[in-house]
């Protein structure tokens, strides 16, 4: 019913096949690389192993070092690792999407805990909970996952620890270290620091981690077309030419780390505390105004006889609040300011998890585990005047969400040349929700109707995956399988139920600026993969590598979105108008469809040149490309990622660091059009960093958009920074969030 939108083909051919050259330079890589070095290889065994586990991808630790001072977003470390790409959000919350996957979709942990956004625009992701200076290590399976790393999801998982804990050699004096830092960023004036200090002994480690980051509203490249005053709206604090509203924030975050460590055993014993006092959301109706989070996570590693014993026990807690920021006022009219519209959520996620890696034999481990995880939302609105009282609005009350999961994974050895994984995951997952109200007797029908019916859901998942890894040679290696992963509806999904237009505005996990409600009935998504990865490379790894995955997922009963329509009372904004709208923002219902993902990821690097005298010179690059579309309407999915590809040159020499890099992304034209989804143009941006590094002291000094380019990221989503954001015909259609203009940064660390 609903043609996607088009670029015009003069546009679209420019960016697009403009990345078209970079993959047959990709290709090349292993030539150019050979041409510099002619040398006779040593001999090297072949160990099936010697690559990590099967289907994982690390961030090389100095590129995690390089990324810090640029970003305060977590999610920013993972951008060069094929396969992901990053759908807007505040500034520290960016949304990690993976192989066209996104949000709940991917099994994303944090220090080993499976948090979850406790929020009905998914503001406080698991990724937020910890600082870029933090991060220790970054691993991605992006394409099969193991049974033992997965669960409760259809796409990735994403692992970010905490650097491990550290300890003196036996005899060794107690020591002490640490290291302090600064950045700044000139666009939005952003500043920044981190302290991390710790006392280690034979037996004992002790660790701080503190940061604090702020910003301004950042700028665009240039003045762009946003919501303009009304001639009777003059008090109304207006944004003006380049500054992006409601992209501000500050945050700040505090952790402990403790350890004890055996003969064969490990004890840690981590405490976090954040606490944001206002993200702001240019994509988003609502701004974070408190986001208060605690969290204790105990684990235990223990070698004995049969192998190895994994286990974990974690709870966290998060309170979290929402209203308009300085940017976004919600005016009835001249009359007078609505004193904004106070929403509070309260989350509280516990889990225990349990995994034993059972050496059966040289060939054979096995891997069983249990998870159990309890999860319990509350979700109220504060009556604030207007029609927004006189009581209160409870979204979702006492949202119950419960997680019981066992599985085993057999791992086989056949040969140095051959390993096999074959892995069965199974679980339950059990949902329900209190009753519920709204602000007025104008939502006492829906409320009545969603109290009286069964609200208790109960879904049980099967999880299975086979993989393979070939290595014929010390210069290649073949991976190949098979999975099928089920992922159940979260809270808001199923739970929120008011079809008010107001409420359902308030609901919105991706950002594009439509209303949504919930359906109780909803099914688990259930997916299906097909993946394979050639790792063509020199014996070491160093000089020269091409990497290329292409896979197919086929997704059944994927929890997308229907235009809603015959809502109940006269709240309802499910019309008939609205469901045979092409232009403007609309109201959405979630609902299962099937859908079907298709893509490749390309990577390489080869090493140009390596002498005393002009230092080591490396090209990289990788390009990445995803299609998907609703299987019965040719529809395509939201915030999809174009073709995109990234070219980086890096030189090492001494102390000294540096990098230039070009990322272009082709134009987005496959849309959705059920939710009225905006194309974008293609672009390219520069950007340029070095380091250096002399003793205890590192310098890092670096500039983004180099150009000052102009350009809409296509998975910024819709701009909602300023103005009316409440009133959903007063807010421009067609404005999409402009990228960051131009930004010089800098940043300091010194080890001690």
């Amino acid at each position: 019913m609903h043609s996607p939108s088009r670029i015009p083909r003069g546009r679209r051919r420019t960016h697009g096949c403009a990345l078209l050259p970079l993959s047959a330079l990709l290709a090349a890589l292993p030539l150019a690389a050979a041409a510099q070095h002619q040398d006779t290889l040593p001999t090297v065994t072949v160990n099936a192993t010697a690559d990590g586990p099967v289907g994982a991808s690390d961030a090389a630790p100095l590129d995690l070092r390089a990324a810090r001072p640029a970003t305060s977003d977590t999610a920013q470390l993972l951008r060069a690792l094929p396969g992901v790409s990053l759908s807007g959000a505040g500034g520290v919350s960016s949304l990690p999407s993976v192989h066209g996957l996104s949000d709940d979709r991917l099994r994303i942990q944090v220090d080993g805990m499976d948090l979850i956004s406790a929020c009905g625009n998914h503001m406080n992701p698991p990724l937020s909970y910890i600082d870029p200076t933090r991060v220790g290590s970054v691993r991605l399976f992006a394409g099969i996952t193991p049974v033992s790393v997965g669960g409760d999801s259809i796409g990735a998982t994403i692992q970010v620890e905490s650097p491990p804990p550290v300890f003196t050699a036996p005899d060794e004096a107690p020591r002490v270290s640490g290291e302090a830092g600064f950045f700044w960023r000139s666009n939005g004036n952003a500043l920044g620091a981190h302290l991390a200090a710790s006392y280690a002994r034979e037996q004992f480690s002790l660790r701080y981690d503190g940061s604090t980051a702020q910003a301004d509203n950042y700028k665009a490249a240039r003045a762009f077309k946003a919501a303009g005053p009304a001639a009777s709206d003059k008090p109304t604090q207006w944004l003006a030419g380049d500054e992006v509203g409601s992209s501000s924030y500050r945050t700040r975050n505090h952790a402990l780390t403790m350890a004890w460590r055996g003969a064969t055993d490990l004890v840690e014993l981590r405490l976090g505390v954040q606490d944001i006092p206002f993200q702001n959301y240019p994509n988003q109706r609502m701004d974070m105004t408190r986001n208060d989070s605690r969290q204790f996570n105990l684990r235990y590693q223990g070698q004995f006889g049969w192998g190895l014993l994994h286990a974990r026990a974690y709870h966290e807690a998060t309170r979290h609040a929402m209203n308009f920021g300085a940017d976004k006022q919600f005016w009835y009219g001249p009359a007078g300011n609505v004193p904004g519209m106070p929403m509070d959520t309260r989350g509280h996620t516990s889990g225990v998890q349990v995994r034993g890696d059972v050496e059966l034999s040289e060939r054979d481990t096995l891997r069983v585990g249990a998870l159990a995880q309890r999860y319990r939302l509350d979700d109220w609105w504060l009556p604030s005047g207007g029609g927004m009282a006189p009581d209160t609005f409870w979204n979702i009350r006492d949202g119950q969400r419960d997680r019981l999961e066992a599985f085993a994974e057999w791992e086989a050895r056949w040969s140095p040349q051959w390993l096999t994984q074959i892995g069965l995951r199974a679980g339950q997952v059990r949902m329900d929700s209190g009753p519920v109200q709204g602000y007025n007797s104008g939502y006492a029908a829906e409320a009545g109707a969603f109290n009286a019916r069964n609200r208790r859901q109960s879904d049980h998942t099967i999880d299975f995956t086979a993989l393979a890894r070939y290595t014929p040679s010390d210069q290649a290696s073949y991976e190949f399988g098979f999975a099928h992963k089920t992922r159940s509806p979260n809270l808001y999904e199923r739970y929120t139920w008011s079809t008010g237009g107001m409420a359902m505005r308030m609901i919105n996990l991706v950002g594009d600026g439509n209303g949504y409600v919930g359906r109780p009935d909803l099914r688990p998504e259930v997916a299906n993969t097909v993946s394979a990865t050639a790792d063509w490379h020199d014996a070491t790894g160093e000089r020269w590598g091409v990497k290329l995955t292409p896979y197919v997922t086929q997704v059944n009963d994927y929890i997308g979105a229907e235009r809603c329509s015959g809502g109940m009372g006269a709240m309802t904004s499910c019309t008939a108008t609205n469901a045979g709208a092409t232009q403007g923002f609309v109201y959405l219902r979630f609902a299962n469809q099937d859908v079907r993902l298709h893509g490749l990821d390309l990577s390489g690097h080869g090493r140009l040149g390596d002498s005393a005298a002009w230092g080591r010179l490396t090209l990289h690059g990788t390009v990445g490309y995803v299609r998907a579309k609703d299987r019965g309407t040719g529809d395509g999915l939201y915030a999809t990622m174009p073709l995109n590809a990234r070219l980086a040159l890096s030189h090492e020499k001494g102390g000294f660091r540096s990098m230039a890099e070009l990322l272009m992304v082709g134009g987005k034209t496959h849309v959705s059009a059920v939710r009225n989804e905006l194309p974008t143009a293609g672009y390219a941006l520069v950007n340029l960093r070095t380091s250096y590094e002399w003793k205890q002291l590192r310098l890092d000094l670096g500039v983004d958009n180099l150009f000052n380019r102009f350009y809409h990221h296509p998975q910024g989503g819709a701009y909602l920074g300023q103005g009316r954001t409440m009133a959903g015909t007063a807010v421009p259609w067609g404005v999409l969030v402009p990228g960051m203009g131009r930004s010089v940064y800098l940043g300091a660390t010194v080890k001690f």
